[in-house]
């Protein structure tokens, strides 16, 4: 149910500040942007749907492709139709990561046949997440389909990196974000290019470590006040530490009769 409400809440979170992606054609080469959640949520009513983009490849009669990602994730089969589909089209694809491609949006930007990174981007990969509802039986089958998606994951990033599988697998179970020379170093990236810092549009609360950077205004408002209430509990636990050992050396010097 935790990781319900972390997808939920990023989809939530996240309405309106996508667009859906359109493509913009100059003389033999196209631009597509990919700034949004990826994958319809029926909540919002929102989300970059794998159809929609598909179709609008499937319309480019271009030699090259710009691919412009700035995407906090979203669903993984989405992600993965996307992918497929970029690779399979004729033209080149070169991935610019231009702030953030996080979760599913790092698989997209696997598609590239060159993938660059702006200097102040992120690039982040963990395992995938779903829900499950049902029996014990039903648990099972939603872990070994986790699984498998993990090690399709685990694959495509192999492919790109040139890394380890155990290496590759720790970075997902950590969910690790690499900034663009990590990226680089590690072999997710093949080129870092100039660009502002990244200026994060996302609310990224539902990660475990996402960048202190990339916190968004209201995600460190929040993150504030739990610290503070959390301050607060552990202060009046330590009060009530105090004042039963005061009770219990009271009622002991009671008991002695003095």
């Amino acid at each position: 149910m935790d990781n319900l409400n972390k997808l939920l809440k990023l989809l939530r979170n996240n309405q309106g500040r996508g667009v859906k992606a359109e493509a913009k054609v100059d003389g033999d080469e196209a631009t597509i942007w990919l700034y949004g959640v990826i994958g319809y949520d029926w909540l919002t009513d929102s989300g970059i749907v794998a159809a929609d983009f598909v179709k609008e490849l499937a319309g480019l009669n271009v030699k090259t492709i710009h691919l412009r990602i700035n995407s906090p994730g979203g669903n993984p089969f989405d992600a993965q139709a996307m992918k497929v589909a970029l690779e399979q089209h004729p033209a080149q694809v070169i991935s610019y990561i231009d702030s953030l491609a996080a979760s599913a949006a790092s698989i997209v930007a696997l598609a590239g046949d060159e993938i660059e990174i702006a200097e102040g981007g992120f690039f982040m990969i963990h395992k995938a997440m779903g829900l499950a509802i049902g029996n014990s039986d039903d648990m099972t089958d939603m872990a070994e389909r986790l699984e498998k998606v993990d090690g399709v994951l685990a694959a495509d990033y192999q492919k790109k990196s040139g890394q380890k599988k155990a290496q590759i697998e720790e970075w997902m179970k950590a969910e690790t974000w690499f900034t663009a020379q990590e990226a680089l170093d590690a072999g997710f990236a093949d080129k870092i290019f100039e660009g502002k810092e990244a200026e994060n549009r996302f609310d990224l609360s539902v990660f475990e470590n996402a960048p202190e950077m990339l916190q968004s205004e209201k995600a460190s408002v929040e993150k504030t006040e739990a610290s503070e209430l959390a301050a607060k509990e552990e202060s009046d636990e330590d009060l009530n530490d105090a004042t039963r050992d005061k009770r219990e050396r009271k009622l002991a010097f009671v008991k002695r009769g003095i």
